[in-house]
This record gives structure tokens, C-alpha cells and sequence, in this order.
């Protein structure tokens, strides 16, 4: 969560009486609030004003919409290895609800490989979790109740647990991953003063990211859209069909919203020496620490060895996703692959990068970086997406 943010029309209290006006197409009609609460009430919250209630849905049912849920498989966690997918071979399966094929899985954290080719027909809201998405290519609008946001090549997408939306394609087609962050996904808190505003030495300013644009609706007609929101909760799908669209706010206020935040904003650290992966850190969330590797000078002591050095981290797995560049640590992988790299097995630069690397002082690499606590188990889909002969090519 940011800052807070006010669009639209409100009324002067929370909790108040607020009506449209009597000569207009709503006729006086009551604005129905609605309380968007994290943490039952003691954590963020926004208020909502919608035109109509969204409280009675006239159908509720098992839904057959949906995307295949990240199931563990033990075919493809077996023998413990280095493994590197491809997320271009995963298939493409029309709109972003159904278009996830799923790589890794834990307790925490689910990551799926995107690629839609239209939009979505209906509404999803997520109650397993907070999305955290990385846009790879192309361009896309997120439309919700707060509002609409353009997403292009290299931003990340915050949309918070149950709030309600659909993706709309700008380009033909696109690519992301995703990661669904089961117990939330949140911006560091010791990147934040005692007020929450982010720190002079956090990587990122509250101008970088960017907030819905204006709600979607407004007190000069009766909102049309969408009636069917897909619900997933318990790795489940639910339709719940309404009266009326949801996306009928015509303002709200509060800290709790979907924003994005363009990942070459972010400020980069550099030391005398190698640092650790840590000062990468993006984002965070129960068991999970998201970082972001973007162009930098590299280290300053004329001794340097720039190249991460090889290690082994006995409580940690990391997924690393390459974007684009030239990376120091590791040659013979391109733009759109995943490596994973599982505790228990000692990892580090190809052979020859850790030497090669001595001398240089700017990288150009970009990537995302997961790493999790609890052993991250590659899905029955990923099996397909694998790159079989990625562990042994450490010996070459």
C-alpha cells in the first residue's frame, strides 16, 4: 500500500447520507457504499461509492471458468537438480483468466507463466491472495472498480486480494508472470518513515508508481459492464452473477488499490564490493522476498570481482526471470527463461563468468528474482516448459 488516493466525487463524511442529484439520469438515487478492509479492520481500507448495490447477485454457481490451479508434482521435483523453463512454450489460452500455465508452487507463493490473445468477457476477483504481475511484452489495460491503468512492457501490477477486474488487451498479444502471493504482497517497511511515506534512501519514490487514472463511472449515466464476477477462494471457482456491474463507482478514497511500478525506476545500490542480492529487494510478502536486477554501475574497489559469487543458500529457492541483457553470472540463457535454483544444492556464475567478469563496471542485465523460504515445487505444466539439460550445463 502507497498513499492514499481520492477520485471522483465524495461525500464530506464517511458513513454519511450521499445521493445523486434529484434531475439526474439517477434520480436521487442513495450511493450504496462499500468498505474494501485488509487485515478484517485494522489494516489498509478505501471506500467505495457505487451507483447501485452489489450486495445480491441473482445467480450463484460452481463456475467452469477459470485458469488450471499450481499443483505440486513430484515427477517434476525429482531428482533435486537445477532446472531452467521457457516461458514462451507455454500455450496460449485466449483471455487472462483462463491464460496461466503454472511453473512453481509452495504454501506462499504460486508463480504462472501468462500469455492471453483477447480480453476478458467477464469479471475475476482473486480471494486467495494478492497478484503481483510482471508485464514481459506488449501493452494492457487493467479495468476495476477503482478505475483503469495502462500497463506496458517492464512494469509490475499490484492488484490486491478480491478486488474486482478484468484485463483488456491494447496489442494482440502479451506475455507475463505472475506471482499469487497468498498471505499479501506489500512494499518493505523499513523502506518507510513512521508515517509511511517511503524513505530518502528507499530504491523508489512515491512518483514512480502509478494509481487508477478516474474511476470508471460516473453521476452522468447509469454504468453498463460486465455482470459476472468469476471467484476463485480455496483454489476454487465461483460465478456470482449481479444485477448490475460492479464498475459503477463514481469515487472513492483510501490506501488499499491496484497500482504498477515501472521496474527500470527502480535505484539500484552499488558497494566497494559484490553485494548481496538482498539490496535488490522490491517487494515482500509472508516467506517471500521479490527483487528487481536492473542496469547499474557495479562495484567500485579496483579488486572487484562484479560477478555474484557462488554460494549456497541452505534456506532459500530462487526463481530467476530474465528479461533482458547480458548477464555476468550466467551465459546460453535468453529474454522470457525461468531457472530455479532449490536449497541444498550450491549455485553460482557459469563457469568461466566468475574470471571474465573482473574489470568491467557497468551491467546491463534486467530480471526478476524470487526467493522463498519454503521449498518452491515445479507443476505438472512446467514439466513441458523444462529445459532438461540446464543443470548440466554448469560442467561445460
Amino acid at each position: 500500500m502507497l498513499d492514499r488516493v481520492a477520485l471522483g466525487v465524495l461525500p464530506e463524511k464517511p458513513h454519511t447520507v450521499f445521493r445523486a442529484a434529484a434531475d439526474g439520469p439517477l434520480a436521487g438515487a442513495l450511493l450504496q457504499e462499500e468498505m474494501f478492509t485488509r487485515g478484517g479492520f485494522d489494516g489498509p481500507y478505501s471506500y467505495l461509492y457505487h451507483q447501485r448495490p452489489i450486495t445480491a447477485p441473482i445467480e450463484v454457481a460452481t463456475s467452469s471458468r477459470g485458469f488450471p490451479v499450481a499443483r505440486p508434482s513430484e515427477e517434476g521435483n525429482h531428482p533435486l537438480r537445477r532446472r531452467l523453463y521457457h516461458a514462451p512454450k507455454a500455450a496460449r489460452r485466449g483471455a487472462m483468466l483462463e491464460a496461466r500455465t503454472s511453473v512453481v508452487v509452495n504454501s506462499d507463493v504460486a508463480l504462472y507463466v501468462l500469455r492471453p490473445d483477447r480480453d476478458d468477457d467477464v469479471l475475476f476477483a482473486n480471494g486467495d491472495g494478492d497478484e503481483l504481475f510482471y508485464v514481459f511484452e506488449g501493452e494492457l489495460e487493467l479495468e476495476s472498480v477503482f478505475g483503469r491503468q495502462r500497463c506496458v512492457a517492464g512494469d509490475y501490477v499490484h492488484v490486491p486480494r478480491s478486488t474486482i477486474h478484468r484485463w483488456k488487451l491494447l496489442t494482440a498479444t502479451a506475455e507475463l508472470i505472475v506471482f499469487e502471493c497468498r498471505g499479501g504482497c506489500v512494499i518493505p517497511g523499513n523502506f518507510r518513515n513512521p508515517v509511511g511515506q517511503l524513505k530518502l534512501d528507499a530504491p523508489y519514490t512515491h512518483r514512480d508508481f502509478g494509481r487508477p487514472t478516474a474511476p470508471i463511472a460516473t453521476l452522468d449515466a447509469v454504468a453498463e459492464g460486465p455482470c459476472d464476477v468469476i471467484v476463485k477462494k480455496g483454489d476454487r471457482f465461483t460465478l456470482h452473477r449481479l444485477a448490475h456491474t460492479p464498475l459503477d463507482v463514481v469515487g472513492w478514497d483510501g490506501y488499499a488499490y491496484p497500482f504498477t511500478f515501472p521496474i527500470e525506476k527502480y535505484q539500484p545500490k552499488t558497494g566497494l564490493i559484490h553485494l548481496p542480492p538482498t539490496i535488490h529487494t522490491t517487494f515482500t510478502g509472508p516467506g517471500f522476498a521479490i527483487c528487481s536486477f536492473v542496469p547499474r554501475v557495479t562495484d567500485t574497489h579496483p579488486q572487484a570481482i562484479p560477478c555474484p559469487y557462488p554460494h549456497s543458500s541452505v534456506d532459500c529457492d530462487e526463481i530467476l526471470f530474465y528479461v533482458r541483457g547480458n548477464f555476468t553470472s550466467r551465459k546460453g540463457v535468453g529474454p522470457g527463461s525461468l531457472s530455479l535454483h532449490p536449497a541444498g544444492i550450491p549455485h553460482g556464475p557459469h563457469p568461466g563468468s566468475y574470471e571474465k567478469s573482473i574489470g568491467s563496471t557497468r551491467t546491463d542485465e534486467l530480471a526478476v528474482m524470487i526467493d522463498t523460504f519454503a521449498p518452491l515445487v515445479p507443476t505438472t505444466d512446467a514439466v513441458a516448459l523444462e529445459d532438461r539439460a540446464y543443470h548440466e550445463s554448469w560442467t561445460l
